[in-house]
Protein backbone atom coordinates (compact mmCIF):
# COMPACT_ATOMS: atom_id res chain seq x y z
CA UNK A 1 0.00 0.00 0.00
CA UNK A 2 1.25 3.94 -0.81
CA UNK A 3 1.92 5.76 1.74
CA UNK A 4 -0.63 8.96 2.29
CA UNK A 5 1.28 12.00 1.50
CA UNK A 6 0.56 15.38 3.51
CA UNK A 7 1.99 18.48 2.68
CA UNK A 8 2.93 20.37 6.24
CA UNK A 9 3.32 24.08 5.04
CA UNK A 10 4.86 25.65 8.08
CA UNK A 11 5.82 29.22 8.73
CA UNK A 12 9.51 30.56 8.21
CA UNK A 13 9.80 32.32 11.28
CA UNK A 14 11.94 30.67 14.16
CA UNK A 15 11.70 27.13 14.98
CA UNK A 16 9.07 27.20 17.55
CA UNK A 17 5.78 27.12 14.63
CA UNK A 18 8.09 23.90 13.19
CA UNK A 19 8.12 22.40 16.64
CA UNK A 20 4.71 22.29 17.50
CA UNK A 21 3.67 21.30 14.16
CA UNK A 22 6.25 18.46 14.60
CA UNK A 23 4.71 17.05 17.64
CA UNK A 24 1.52 16.90 16.70
CA UNK A 25 2.83 15.18 13.14
CA UNK A 26 4.74 12.97 15.28
CA UNK A 27 1.29 11.73 17.51
CA UNK A 28 -0.27 11.08 13.83
CA UNK A 29 2.78 9.05 13.14
CA UNK A 30 2.67 7.44 15.97
CA UNK A 31 -1.30 6.09 15.04
CA UNK A 32 -0.42 5.61 11.51
CA UNK A 33 2.72 5.13 10.20
CA UNK A 34 1.61 4.90 6.65
CA UNK A 35 0.88 8.45 5.83
CA UNK A 36 3.97 10.34 4.74
CA UNK A 37 4.66 13.97 5.62
CA UNK A 38 6.05 16.33 3.69
CA UNK A 39 7.77 19.40 5.58
CA UNK A 40 7.68 22.31 4.43
CA UNK A 41 10.10 24.46 5.56
CA UNK A 42 13.72 25.89 5.57
CA UNK A 43 14.50 25.01 9.05
CA UNK A 44 17.24 22.66 8.97
CA UNK A 45 16.69 18.70 8.96
CA UNK A 46 18.55 18.13 11.92
CA UNK A 47 15.46 20.03 13.80
CA UNK A 48 12.50 18.18 12.17
CA UNK A 49 14.42 14.18 13.31
CA UNK A 50 15.01 15.44 16.48
CA UNK A 51 10.83 15.73 16.55
CA UNK A 52 9.37 13.51 14.55
CA UNK A 53 10.22 9.35 15.29
CA UNK A 54 9.41 7.85 11.73
CA UNK A 55 9.67 8.81 8.17
CA UNK A 56 9.00 12.15 6.56
CA UNK A 57 10.40 14.50 3.59
CA UNK A 58 11.72 17.88 3.92
CA UNK A 59 10.94 20.31 0.82
CA UNK A 60 12.81 23.68 1.99
CA UNK A 61 10.72 26.24 0.81
CA UNK A 62 9.93 29.67 2.28
CA UNK A 63 6.46 30.09 2.66
CA UNK A 64 5.95 32.84 4.10
CA UNK A 65 8.01 36.01 6.17
CA UNK A 66 7.05 36.38 9.49
CA UNK A 67 9.00 39.16 11.38
CA UNK A 68 12.39 39.73 10.26
CA UNK A 69 14.51 39.90 14.06
CA UNK A 70 18.42 40.33 14.75
CA UNK A 71 17.43 37.91 17.76
CA UNK A 72 14.79 36.67 19.59
CA UNK A 73 13.07 39.62 21.20
CA UNK A 74 13.55 42.34 18.86
CA UNK A 75 11.65 43.13 15.64
CA UNK A 76 13.33 44.61 12.70
CA UNK A 77 10.40 46.21 11.05
CA UNK A 78 11.41 48.37 7.97
CA UNK A 79 13.19 45.00 6.56
CA UNK A 80 10.11 43.34 7.47
CA UNK A 81 8.09 45.45 5.25
CA UNK A 82 10.73 45.45 2.69
CA UNK A 83 10.68 41.42 2.52
CA UNK A 84 6.81 41.57 2.59
CA UNK A 85 6.73 43.23 -0.08
CA UNK A 86 9.37 41.25 -1.89
CA UNK A 87 7.91 37.84 -0.97
CA UNK A 88 4.11 39.18 -2.73
CA UNK A 89 6.00 39.74 -5.48
CA UNK A 90 6.99 36.79 -6.64
CA UNK A 91 4.00 34.57 -4.08
CA UNK A 92 2.24 33.49 -7.75
CA UNK A 93 5.36 31.91 -8.93
CA UNK A 94 5.21 29.61 -6.19
CA UNK A 95 1.74 28.90 -5.83
CA UNK A 96 1.77 27.77 -8.76
CA UNK A 97 4.82 25.77 -8.29
CA UNK A 98 3.63 24.05 -5.20
CA UNK A 99 0.49 23.23 -6.31
CA UNK A 100 2.54 21.82 -8.99
CA UNK A 101 4.56 19.32 -6.91
CA UNK A 102 1.13 18.68 -4.68
CA UNK A 103 -0.59 17.14 -8.01
CA UNK A 104 2.15 15.53 -9.02
CA UNK A 105 2.74 14.17 -6.08
CA UNK A 106 -1.24 13.29 -5.35
CA UNK A 107 -1.46 14.43 -1.94
CA UNK A 108 -4.88 15.10 -0.74
CA UNK A 109 -4.90 17.44 2.19
CA UNK A 110 -2.59 20.61 2.62
CA UNK A 111 -2.08 21.33 6.89
CA UNK A 112 0.16 24.49 7.70
CA UNK A 113 0.89 26.52 10.84
CA UNK A 114 0.36 29.20 9.38
CA UNK A 115 1.53 30.31 6.01
CA UNK A 116 -1.18 32.41 4.55
CA UNK A 117 0.14 31.57 0.80
CA UNK A 118 -0.54 27.67 2.05
CA UNK A 119 -4.02 28.44 1.51
CA UNK A 120 -3.49 29.69 -1.69
CA UNK A 121 -1.72 26.39 -2.93
CA UNK A 122 -4.52 24.41 -1.64
CA UNK A 123 -7.15 26.03 -3.47
CA UNK A 124 -4.90 26.25 -6.85
CA UNK A 125 -4.39 22.66 -6.28
CA UNK A 126 -8.06 21.87 -5.78
CA UNK A 127 -7.52 20.56 -2.35
CA UNK A 128 -8.85 21.45 1.40
CA UNK A 129 -6.12 23.47 3.78
CA UNK A 130 -6.69 22.88 7.58
CA UNK A 131 -4.42 24.84 9.89
CA UNK A 132 -3.28 24.85 13.69
CA UNK A 133 -2.11 28.29 15.30
CA UNK A 134 -3.18 30.43 17.85
CA UNK A 135 -2.86 33.52 15.98
CA UNK A 136 -2.61 34.77 12.12
CA UNK A 137 0.19 37.14 10.65
CA UNK A 138 -2.91 39.18 10.11
CA UNK A 139 -2.96 40.09 13.25
CA UNK A 140 0.79 40.20 13.81
CA UNK A 141 1.46 42.73 11.06
CA UNK A 142 -2.16 45.18 11.68
CA UNK A 143 -0.21 47.40 15.10
CA UNK A 144 2.83 47.90 12.40
CA UNK A 145 1.44 50.96 10.93
CA UNK A 146 -0.42 51.39 8.00
CA UNK A 147 2.18 50.62 5.42
CA UNK A 148 1.40 47.15 6.69
CA UNK A 149 -2.18 47.70 5.92
CA UNK A 150 -1.97 45.92 1.87
CA UNK A 151 -0.59 42.73 3.48
CA UNK A 152 -3.01 42.69 6.44
CA UNK A 153 -5.69 42.98 4.16
CA UNK A 154 -4.86 40.17 1.36
CA UNK A 155 -3.64 37.35 4.61
CA UNK A 156 -6.93 37.91 5.59
CA UNK A 157 -8.52 37.32 2.44
CA UNK A 158 -6.45 34.02 2.15
CA UNK A 159 -7.23 33.24 5.68
CA UNK A 160 -10.75 33.59 4.65
CA UNK A 161 -10.78 30.81 2.21
CA UNK A 162 -9.26 28.20 5.05
CA UNK A 163 -11.64 24.74 5.07
CA UNK A 164 -10.56 24.23 8.88
CA UNK A 165 -8.65 26.06 11.75
CA UNK A 166 -7.54 24.01 14.70
CA UNK A 167 -7.07 27.26 17.49
CA UNK A 168 -4.64 26.39 19.92
CA UNK A 169 -4.50 27.76 23.49
CA UNK A 170 -3.65 31.27 24.34
CA UNK A 171 -5.01 32.82 20.94
CA UNK A 172 -6.15 36.11 19.31
CA UNK A 173 -9.99 35.41 17.83
CA UNK A 174 -8.42 34.48 14.39
CA UNK A 175 -11.89 36.16 13.01
CA UNK A 176 -10.50 35.86 9.81
CA UNK A 177 -10.87 32.06 9.57
CA UNK A 178 -14.76 30.95 8.89
CA UNK A 179 -14.74 27.42 10.67
CA UNK A 180 -12.87 27.32 13.79
CA UNK A 181 -12.21 24.25 16.21
CA UNK A 182 -10.88 24.83 20.24
CA UNK A 183 -8.44 22.62 20.71
CA UNK A 184 -5.44 21.29 23.79
CA UNK A 185 -2.48 22.41 23.74
CA UNK A 186 -0.21 21.00 21.51
CA UNK A 187 3.88 20.59 21.77
CA UNK A 188 6.50 18.30 22.62
CA UNK A 189 7.05 16.45 25.93
CA UNK A 190 10.11 15.17 27.31
CA UNK A 191 12.14 12.07 26.68
CA UNK A 192 13.96 11.23 29.59
CA UNK A 193 13.44 11.62 33.54
CA UNK A 194 15.47 13.87 35.25
CA UNK A 195 17.77 10.87 36.88
CA UNK A 196 18.57 10.19 32.81
CA UNK A 197 19.39 13.87 32.02
CA UNK A 198 21.48 14.55 35.23
CA UNK A 199 23.47 11.18 33.94
CA UNK A 200 24.09 11.74 30.45
CA UNK A 201 25.13 15.11 31.00
CA UNK A 202 27.37 14.36 33.56
CA UNK A 203 25.46 17.19 35.79
CA UNK A 204 24.49 16.56 39.90
CA UNK A 205 20.74 15.86 40.18
CA UNK A 206 20.92 17.39 43.52
CA UNK A 207 21.91 21.23 42.56
CA UNK A 208 19.11 23.72 41.35
CA UNK A 209 19.18 23.88 37.59
CA UNK A 210 18.23 26.74 34.68
CA UNK A 211 18.09 25.92 31.15
CA UNK A 212 18.25 29.51 28.74
CA UNK A 213 16.20 29.04 25.60
CA UNK A 214 15.55 32.05 23.00
CA UNK A 215 14.96 29.96 20.03
CA UNK A 216 16.73 29.59 17.00
CA UNK A 217 17.86 33.11 16.80
CA UNK A 218 19.16 33.67 19.93
CA UNK A 219 19.77 36.14 21.95
CA UNK A 220 21.73 39.15 21.76
CA UNK A 221 23.81 40.99 24.84
CA UNK A 222 22.65 37.83 27.31
CA UNK A 223 24.68 38.85 30.01
CA UNK A 224 26.65 35.76 31.45
CA UNK A 225 28.15 37.64 34.18
CA UNK A 226 25.36 37.43 36.06
CA UNK A 227 26.00 33.64 36.15
CA UNK A 228 28.75 34.68 38.29
CA UNK A 229 26.56 35.93 41.02
CA UNK A 230 25.27 32.41 41.46
CA UNK A 231 27.77 29.69 42.06
CA UNK A 232 25.71 27.30 43.74
CA UNK A 233 23.56 26.60 40.35
CA UNK A 234 23.99 24.86 37.59
CA UNK A 235 22.76 26.46 34.18
CA UNK A 236 21.92 24.92 30.32
CA UNK A 237 21.95 26.63 27.13
CA UNK A 238 21.92 26.00 23.77
CA UNK A 239 23.96 28.92 22.92
CA UNK A 240 27.00 28.46 20.85
CA UNK A 241 28.82 31.88 21.58
CA UNK A 242 28.13 31.31 25.22
CA UNK A 243 31.78 31.82 27.25
CA UNK A 244 33.23 28.90 28.81
CA UNK A 245 31.97 29.40 32.43
CA UNK A 246 32.11 26.71 34.93
CA UNK A 247 28.40 26.47 36.13
CA UNK A 248 27.09 26.25 32.23
CA UNK A 249 26.72 23.71 30.14
CA UNK A 250 26.67 23.74 26.20
CA UNK A 251 24.00 21.51 24.83
CA UNK A 252 24.04 20.37 21.45
CA UNK A 253 20.86 21.03 19.99
CA UNK A 254 21.16 18.38 17.27
CA UNK A 255 20.92 15.51 20.12
CA UNK A 256 18.84 17.54 22.79
CA UNK A 257 15.48 19.30 22.72
CA UNK A 258 14.34 22.42 25.20
CA UNK A 259 11.48 19.75 26.43
CA UNK A 260 14.23 17.02 27.03
CA UNK A 261 16.07 18.96 29.85
CA UNK A 262 13.30 20.38 31.23
CA UNK A 263 12.65 17.92 33.94
CA UNK A 264 16.16 18.03 35.45
CA UNK A 265 15.21 22.39 35.03
CA UNK A 266 14.05 23.97 38.80
CA UNK A 267 14.00 27.33 35.86
CA UNK A 268 13.29 28.15 32.11
CA UNK A 269 14.48 30.95 31.24
CA UNK A 270 13.14 32.76 28.03
CA UNK A 271 10.91 34.78 25.93
CA UNK A 272 7.13 34.35 25.14
CA UNK A 273 7.23 31.96 22.53
CA UNK A 274 4.23 29.37 22.23
CA UNK A 275 6.30 26.56 21.90
CA UNK A 276 9.10 27.05 24.88
CA UNK A 277 6.07 28.07 26.65
CA UNK A 278 3.84 25.06 25.77
CA UNK A 279 6.96 22.72 26.84
CA UNK A 280 7.36 24.10 29.96
CA UNK A 281 3.88 23.50 30.71
CA UNK A 282 3.41 20.16 29.71
CA UNK A 283 6.26 19.43 31.64
CA UNK A 284 5.62 21.40 34.99
CA UNK A 285 8.12 23.26 34.91
CA UNK A 286 8.54 27.04 36.29
CA UNK A 287 8.73 29.24 33.47
CA UNK A 288 10.83 32.84 33.87
CA UNK A 289 9.25 35.00 30.68
CA UNK A 290 11.41 38.07 29.05
CA UNK A 291 8.67 39.93 27.55
CA UNK A 292 9.30 41.32 24.52
CA UNK A 293 7.65 44.02 22.09
CA UNK A 294 6.97 44.28 18.37
CA UNK A 295 4.46 40.50 18.73
CA UNK A 296 1.03 41.37 19.48
CA UNK A 297 0.53 37.42 21.22
CA UNK A 298 3.54 37.96 23.43
CA UNK A 299 0.98 39.58 26.06
CA UNK A 300 -1.58 36.66 25.35
CA UNK A 301 0.86 34.06 25.91
CA UNK A 302 1.92 35.60 28.75
CA UNK A 303 -1.89 35.59 30.78
CA UNK A 304 -2.19 31.74 29.53
CA UNK A 305 1.66 31.43 31.15
CA UNK A 306 0.37 33.26 34.14
CA UNK A 307 -3.12 31.18 34.23
CA UNK A 308 -1.79 27.96 33.96
CA UNK A 309 1.98 27.98 34.84
CA UNK A 310 4.50 28.64 37.72
CA UNK A 311 6.28 32.11 36.25
CA UNK A 312 7.67 34.92 36.99
CA UNK A 313 7.42 37.66 34.39
CA UNK A 314 10.71 39.73 33.71
CA UNK A 315 11.02 42.86 31.83
CA UNK A 316 13.89 43.25 29.32
CA UNK A 317 15.71 45.68 32.11
CA UNK A 318 15.13 43.36 35.08
CA UNK A 319 16.70 40.45 32.69
CA UNK A 320 19.37 42.68 31.20
CA UNK A 321 20.64 44.65 33.85
CA UNK A 322 18.53 43.59 37.06
CA UNK A 323 20.14 41.14 40.17
CA UNK A 324 18.19 38.47 39.02
CA UNK A 325 16.29 37.91 42.41
CA UNK A 326 13.83 35.24 40.91
CA UNK A 327 15.99 32.28 41.24
CA UNK A 328 16.20 33.12 44.64
CA UNK A 329 12.53 33.32 45.61
CA UNK A 330 10.00 30.80 44.73
CA UNK A 331 8.00 31.23 40.86
CA UNK A 332 4.75 32.49 41.25
CA UNK A 333 2.10 30.11 41.41
CA UNK A 334 -1.05 29.33 38.48
CA UNK A 335 -4.14 31.13 38.58
CA UNK A 336 -5.93 27.81 37.27
CA UNK A 337 -3.42 25.02 38.27
CA UNK A 338 -5.42 22.14 36.66
CA UNK A 339 -7.47 24.32 34.29
CA UNK A 340 -5.51 23.60 30.72
CA UNK A 341 -6.42 20.84 28.19
CA UNK A 342 -3.11 19.14 27.05
CA UNK A 343 -4.74 16.97 24.54
CA UNK A 344 -4.54 19.16 21.40
CA UNK A 345 -1.61 16.91 19.89
CA UNK A 346 -4.32 13.82 19.77
CA UNK A 347 -7.22 15.83 18.82
CA UNK A 348 -5.66 17.24 16.01
CA UNK A 349 -4.04 14.07 15.07
CA UNK A 350 -7.17 11.86 15.34
CA UNK A 351 -8.84 14.70 13.21
CA UNK A 352 -5.93 14.52 10.12
CA UNK A 353 -5.98 10.38 10.38
CA UNK A 354 -9.79 10.35 9.84
CA UNK A 355 -9.71 12.40 7.06
CA UNK A 356 -6.30 11.03 5.29
CA UNK A 357 -8.55 7.75 5.01
CA UNK A 358 -11.85 8.57 3.55
CA UNK A 359 -12.21 6.16 0.78
CA UNK A 360 -10.49 9.53 -1.93
CA UNK A 361 -10.32 12.14 0.35
CA UNK A 362 -9.59 14.43 -2.96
Amino acid sequence: MSPIPLYVAVTAHGFGHTTRLAAVINTLLQRDPSILPIFVTPVPRWLLDRYVQGKFLHRPRRLDVGVVQPDGLQADLPATLTALKEFKARSAALIRAEADFIRTHRVPLVFGDVPPIAVAIAKAAGIPCWMASNFGWDFIYQDYGPEFQPFVDWIRELYGQCDHLFRLPFGEAMSAFPHQQTVGLTGGDPQFSAQAVAAKLELPLDQPTALFTFGGLGLQGFPYNRLQDFPDWQFLTFDRQAPPLPNLTLLDGQVWRPADVMPLCHWVVSKPGYGTLAEALRSRTPMACVTRSGFAESELLIEGLQRYGWHRILSPEEFFQGSWDFFRHPARPPQMPDGLDLQGNETIAAALQTYLHQPDPR
